[in-house]
């Protein structure tokens, strides 16, 4: 298995282990994790190719619809979207 393979299995292991945290703890490792996932899956489908790093693109956009949905919706100036508001 290849670096990149191994440590997007880090990656996945690490984003559910921050998944278990309270929500008040959860901040700070979710942003690194959010952060470092766009290099990470870069690298995979550099070397892997579009199969492997599309299901890894897929994987994060998954794990982080959420706060990926309040960002866009802070960056297009619109009402701040959060997981627990209805509809």
């Amino acid at each position: 298995m290849s670096l990149a393979l191994l440590l997007g299995c880090f990656w996945v292991l690490a984003a559910a282990m921050v998944a278990l945290l309270p929500m008040r703890m959860q901040y700070i490792p979710g942003v690194a994790l959010l952060a470092a996932a766009p290099l990470l899956i870069g690298v995979i489908w550099w070397d892997h190719g579009w199969f492997w790093g599309g299901f890894a693109l897929f994987g994060f956009l998954s794990m982080f619809r959420n706060p990926l949905r309040y960002l866009w919706a802070r960056l297009n100036g619109g009402p701040k979207w959060r997981p627990d508001d209805k509809g």
